[in-house]
C-alpha cells in the first residue's frame, strides 16, 4: 500500500511557446519509444514526464524521469479491465479496491549516443521489482537521419515482453512543427500476458501499428491504431535541468543607498543605538531575519538569515550593500556570517570595501574583487550574541497576520512572520493513500496550523495543530496482520481518532559547539504518532564532499485520540549516516542503526539535485526485520523502499522564494524499516549553504549585474554526458598490445593447471565434510562470507573511483574492467565445461541439465580474484588473494561449488586481472581523475593520441 503525501497544494500553469520537441517522445507505459515499442533514447538529463496511457484492457498513469543523462526510470500503475482486485470477496475483503491494479518500475540505460556513423544503443528491463507480471528486457539502437535530422528508425530484439525482433520510425516534417508520425512493428505476445484470456490482453496481436502525435511546448499527446484497436497517450514533460521557467518580474530591487540617512562617525554609532537599530530596520523590510548587528575593531559585523532568497550568495550581496549604506564613518571591513536557526554557517568577510563598492557598481571585475573577500565556515565566535537587548528594542516588530495568495507554494495561506522569524500559518494540506483493500483510493484533506515561535537564542518552539476537513482513511477497518511490532500498521486507527489533533509540540535547542559541528536536543511530540527525546549532531570536514551525523531519539507511541494519550510501545532508534556528493549533484546517503519496529539495518539513500533546484531520490531499507506480509514471503522478506520529488517553486514564481513542494512515495501500511518523522535534520539545514559555499567561488549573483550571468559560480555549467566509446576502445587497445607471449601463456597455463587438478585432488574429501557438517552455524556463515565479499569487493572497486586519488582512481577502473571481462569468460565456460554442482548428487565430473547454473568455474571466486588482483599487485599487498581465497571458499561450505571450481575460478580472475594491470597501470596515453577541489569536483580523462 502506498502514500503519497503533498506538502502543500498549489496549482502553477506556465504557458510556454510551442516548440517542435523531437525524438524521445514517451510510449504508453512512459519510457521514450514509440507507441508500445522502446528507442534507445531518454528524455534530456533531468526531464520529468507524467501521463496517462489507454491501451484495452490497461490503463497507465505513469511517471519517468531522467535521472541521469544516461538513465531513465519509470513508476507507473497499471490498471487491468475485467479482473477484480480481489476475488472470492462476496462483499468482504477487498470488495471495493476495483480492477486488479499493479505497480511498475521500468529501467532504461544508455550506452552510448548516436555519433556519424554509430546509433544510440540501450538496454532496457521492464517490471523489475514485485510481482513483475510486465517483466522484460531489450537491447535497442536508433539513428536518425535526413538533413534535418527529422527521421528516427530503431531495431531492437527483447526477451519476455516484448518478445523477439520489434522495430519503429518516426518522421517529423519540417514543415509542420510540433507533428509527428510514427510506425512501428509491435513484438509484445500478449496471450501471454497476466490472465490475458479474461482481460481480453490475448485478442491482440503482434504486428504493425501506426500513430499520430503532436508536441506543443511542456504538453504531448498521441492517437494510435493498433491492428484491432484505437490507443491513446497525453503527458506534461517538465525540464527540471533549466534553471527557471518564467523570469523574475516582480523581485523587488536591492537596497537603494540614497534611502540611507548620513553616516555618522564610530563613536556616534556606538554611542547611540538607533543607528545600528536604522540598519536592521532596512535588513529585515528585505526579508532578512535573526539579524544581529556588532561594531568591532573598526570592523562591522552582522550575523543574519533570509527567509526568501534562494541563494546564499545573492542574500549576502544585499546584506552588504545595505550594510555599505549605513556604515559609519571609518569603518575598514564588513563580515557578514549566514546562519539557518542561528547556527552560524558560512561567513564572508569584506576587506577593501572601496573595492567592495567599484564591484557592486561594476567598475571592477570578478577576479579583481575575489582577492579582498574571504569565503569560510563560520566559527561559534561569529555569532553575535543577546547582548543587544537595546538595539533590538528601538526595532519595531511588523508580524502581522494577513492573508496571502500563492505565497510558499500554497494555494492560499493565513500567516504572520516577524523579524525574529516567529511565525504562525493557517494553510490547507492534502494526503493521497493508495492500493488498501478496502479501497484503492483514499484521501485526506486538512488544514493545519503551525506556530513556531523564538525562545531564547537557538531555541525554538515548533507546534502544529490539525483539522480534519475531509477524509475517508478511517474506512480502512481490516486489522493489521503484520508480525512486527504495529509501528505504522495501525495509521488507520489514528485517523480515526479525531478530527481536531495537536500533531506536533517540540522544543528544539540548536547549538555550535565548534567550527563545523553543530548539534540539536529535541523533546516533545514528534508527530502524529510519537513522542520523545533525542539529539543529533553533524560534523562537516572542510572536504566538502562528506558529511557525518549521529541521531538517538527515545520514543513512545503516542494514543490515537492525538493529544497527550500514549500506547504501552516504547522504542529507542538510533543510526550513524554518511553523507557523500558524488559527480551530477547526486549525493548518497547510508543510515545504519535501529528502526522503529526495533529492527536493525541500512537504509541508503540516492538524490539528484538539477540546476533548477529540483530534486528527485529514492531509498531502500534493509533489515532484520522479516516482513513476510504480501508481497513479502518467508524466503523474501518485504523491504522498505520509496521514491521522493522535491520542486522549489522559485523556478514557478515570478520573484523568488525558498518554499518548496514535496511529493513522497512511500508504503503507508508497512513496519518494517520505518524511521520516526525527525523534528529538523541538521544535514538538511546546513546542505543548501554548504553548497552554495563551495559552488566555484561562493558569491552566486552577488552583485546583481548583467555581466555576472555567464560566471560560473552565477550558472554553473551543465555536465555533459561524455562519448565513452574513443575512451573504451584506447584502453581496449592498451590491453591488446600488451597481451601476453606465447612463453608467458605457457607458462601461465601449466600453474593454472596444475592448482586446478591439485583442487580437485580435495574435491570429494571436503565436500564430505561439508555435508556433515551441512546444518552448523560455521558452515552457514561462512557460506554467507562467499556471497556476499565479491560484491562488498565489487563495491570497493568503485568506491575506489568515486572516492580514491588518481592512482587508486585508474587501479579501480582496472578491477572494475576485470570483474567484467572474468565474469564473462567465467560464464561462458560454465555453458561449455556444465559441471554438476555438489547439491545436485550427480558426482564429481557429472554434467548438469541447467548449464547456465553449471557448477565449474566459480563466479564468486572469479569475481573476487579479478577484483583484488589489480589491487594486490599495485599496492604489493599478498594478503588480499586470502581474502579472496578464504571467502571464495565459503562456496564449498554451502556445496555450491566443488574445490577445483574454486581454484579455477581464482585461477580466472587472477589471468584477468593481472594482464589488465600490467596493461594500464603505467601507460600514461590514458589517466582517468575525479579531482575535489575547494569550490567543485572534477571528472576527466587526459589521454594522448
Amino acid at each position: 500500500m502506498i502514500k503519497i503525501l503533498k506538502k502543500s497544494l498549489q496549482f502553477s500553469w506556465v504557458a510556454l511557446g510551442a516548440a517542435n520537441s523531437f525524438g524521445a517522445t514517451p510510449t504508453l507505459q512512459g519510457q521514450s519509444g514509440y507507441i508500445n515499442m522502446p528507442s534507445a533514447f531518454v528524455e534530456a538529463d533531468g526531464t520529468v514526464s507524467v501521463g496517462l496511457g489507454h491501451d484495452k484492457p490497461y490503463d497507465s498513469f505513469w511517471v519517468t524521469a531522467t535521472l541521469l543523462p544516461y538513465l531513465q526510470i519509470t513508476g507507473r500503475y497499471v490498471g487491468i479491465s475485467n479482473i477484480a482486485g480481489f476475488t472470492n470477496v462476496a462483499g468482504g475483503y477487498g470488495s471495493n479496491y476495483g480492477r486488479y491494479k499493479d505497480k511498475v518500475i521500468d529501467g532504461k540505460l544508455m550506452l552510448w549516443q548516436e555519433g556519424r556513423y554509430l546509433p544510440s544503443v540501450a538496454v532496457g528491463k521492464t517490471d523489475i521489482f514485485g510481482t513483475e507480471l510486465f517483466a522484460g528486457k531489450y537491447v535497442v539502437a536508433t539513428k536518425t537521419f535526413g538533413a534535418a535530422r527529422n527521421v528516427e528508425a530503431t531495431i531492437g530484439m527483447g526477451k519476455s515482453r516484448p518478445t523477439g525482433a520489434f522495430a519503429g520510425i518516426r518522421w517529423a516534417p519540417v514543415a509542420v512543427p510540433g507533428w509527428a508520425f510514427v510506425g512501428e512493428y509491435d513484438a509484445t505476445d500478449y496471450k501471454n500476458d497476466f490472465r490475458a484470456s479474461e482481460s481480453g490482453a490475448d485478442k491482440h496481436k503482434k504486428g504493425p501499428a501506426v500513430a499520430v502525435e503532436y508536441r506543443w511546448g511542456w504538453l504531448g499527446a498521441q492517437i494510435a491504431r493498433q491492428r484491432d484497436h484505437f490507443s491513446a497517450n497525453a503527458y506534461l514533460s517538465i525540464p527540471f535541468d533549466e534553471r527557471e521557467f518564467i523570469p523574475k518580474l516582480y523581485e523587488p530591487a536591492p537596497f537603494d543607498p540614497k534611502k540611507a540617512p548620513p553616516r555618522v562617525g564610530i563613536d556616534e554609532w556606538q554611542l547611540h543605538a538607533s543607528h545600528g537599530a536604522e540598519l536592521v530596520q532596512a535588513l529585515v523590510r528585505q526579508d532578512f531575519k535573526n539579524v544581529r548587528v556588532t561594531f568591532e575593531d573598526n570592523t562591522l559585523k552582522l550575523s543574519l538569515t533570509n527567509s526568501r532568497i534562494s541563494n546564499m550568495g545573492r542574500a549576502v550581496g544585499r546584506a552588504v550593500r545595505t550594510a555599505l549604506a549605513f556604515a559609519p564613518r571609518g569603518t575598514r571591513a564588513i563580515q557578514v556570517t549566514y546562519t539557518k536557526l542561528e547556527q552560524s554557517i558560512v561567513t564572508y568577510e569584506f576587506i577593501d570595501l572601496q573595492r567592495l563598492t567599484d564591484y557592486l557598481t561594476g567598475l571592477v571585475n570578478r577576479e579583481d574583487f575575489l582577492q579582498t573577500v574571504n569565503v569560510r565556515y563560520a566559527r561559534p565566535s561569529d555569532q553575535i550574541g543577546e547582548e543587544q537587548q537595546g538595539l533590538l528594542a528601538a526595532i519595531g516588530d511588523e508580524g502581522s497576520l494577513h492573508v496571502q495568495v500563492g505565497q510558499d507554494g500554497n494555494t492560499v495561506q493565513l500567516a504572520s512572520e516577524d523579524r525574529e522569524a516567529n511565525r504562525f500559518k493557517v494553510i490547507p494540506k492534502v494526503s493521497f493513500f493508495f492500493n488498501d483493500p478496502s479501497g484503492a483510493l483514499r484521501y485526506e484533506l486538512w488544514a493545519a496550523a503551525n506556530y513556531d515561535r523564538r525562545l531564547a537564542q537557538g531555541l525554538y518552539l515548533n507546534s502544529d495543530l490539525k483539522l480534519d476537513l475531509f477524509e475517508n482513511v478511517s474506512g480502512v477497518t481490516q486489522p493489521s496482520n503484520s508480525l512486527l511490532p504495529h509501528v505504522r500498521t495501525d495509521i488507520a486507527d489514528y485517523k480515526r481518532g479525531g478530527r481536531f489533533k495537536l500533531n506536533r509540540l517540540m522544543l528544539n535547542q540548536y547549538m555550535m559547539p565548534a567550527e563545523r559541528v553543530y548539534a540539536r536536543v529535541s523533546g516533545g511530540l514528534y508527530e502524529e504518532m510519537y513522542r520523545g527525546v533525542g539529539g543529533q549532531i553533524l560534523y562537516l570536514p572542510k572536504d566538502s564532499r562528506w558529511a557525518a551525523d549521529m541521531s538517538i531519539d527515545a520514543l513512545q507511541q503516542r494514543g490515537v485520540k492525538g493529544w497527550f494519550d500514549k500506547r504501552d510501545y516504547q522504542t529507542v532508534t538510533g543510526f550513524a549516516a554518511l553523507h557523500y556528493k558524488l559527480p551530477y549533484d547526486v549525493t548518497a546517503t547510508a543510515r545504519a542503526g535501529r528502526f522503529l519496529a526495533k529492527d536493525n539495518g541500512v537504509r541508503l539513500e540516492f538524490k539528484r539535485r538539477f540546476p533548477s533546484g529540483v530534486e528527485i531520490g529514492i531509498w531502500y531499507t534493509r533489515t532484520n526485520g522479516r516482513d513476510i506480509t504480501n508481497p513479502g514471503t518467508p524466503s523474501n522478506p518485504y523491504n522498505d523502499k520509496g521514491v521522493f520529488l522535491s520542486v522549489p517553486l522559485n523556478v514557478m514564481l515570478p520573484l523568488d522564494s525558498q518554499a518548496s513542494a514535496g511529493i513522497a512515495l512511500s508504503p503507508w501500511t508497512r513496519d518494517v524499516g520505518q524511521m520516526v518523522a525527525g523534528p529538523g535534520d541538521l544535514y538538511d539545514l546546513v546542505e543548501q549553504p554548504r553548497r552554495d559555499m563551495n559552488t566555484f567561488d561562493g558569491l552566486g549573483n552577488f552583485a546583481e549585474r548583467r555581466d555576472e550571468q555567464n560566471l560560473p559560480a552565477v550558472n554553473p555549467p551543465v555536465e555533459a554526458m561524455p562519448n565513452p566509446w574513443p575512451l573504451f576502445r584506447m584502453r581496449v587497445e592498451q590491453s591488446v598490445k600488451t597481451t601476453p607471449t606465447l612463453p608467458q601463456w605457457g607458462n601461465g597455463l601449466v600453474v593454472g593447471g596444475g592448482a586446478i587438478l591439485a583442487g580437485a585432488l580435495l574435491d570429494k574429501p571436503v565436500d564430505r565434510f561439508m555435508k556433515k557438517h551441512a546444518g552448523s552455524s560455521v558452515t552457514r556463515a561462512w557460506n554467507n562470507i562467499g556471497k556476499a565479499v565479491p560484491v562488498v569487493l565489487a563495491g570497493s572497486a568503485a568506491s575506489a573511483v568515486a572516492f580514491g586519488d588518481a592512482r587508486m582512481q585508474n587501479i579501480g577502473i582496472i578491477s572494475l574492467e576485470s570483474i567484467a571481462g572474468a565474469a564473462a569468460l567465467s560464464i561462458a565456460t560454465k555453458h561449455v565445461v556444465g559441471r554438476a554442482r555438489p547439491s545436485e548428487g550427480l558426482g564429481q565430473w557429472s554434467r548438469t541439465a541447467d548449464r547456465s547454473n553449471a557448477s565449474f568455474p566459480s563466479n564468486h571466486a572469479t569475481v573476487a580474484f579479478a577484483a583484488v588482483t589489480p589491487f594486490a599487485q599495485e599496492y604489493d599487498a599478498p594478503w588480499l588473494y586470502g581474502l579472496a581465497a578464504a571467502s571464495s571458499l565459503g562456496r564449498t561450505a554451502g556445496r555450491q561449488h566443488w574445490v577445483s571450481d574454486v581454484v579455477a575460478g581464482g585461477v580466472l580472475g587472477m589471468a584477468v586481472g593481472g594482464w589488465l594491470w600490467q596493461a594500464q597501470r603505467t601507460d600514461t596515453r590514458s589517466n582517468f581523475a575525479v579531482t575535489p577541489g575547494a569550490k567543485s569536483v572534477g571528472v576527466a580523462w587526459f589521454g594522448t593520441y
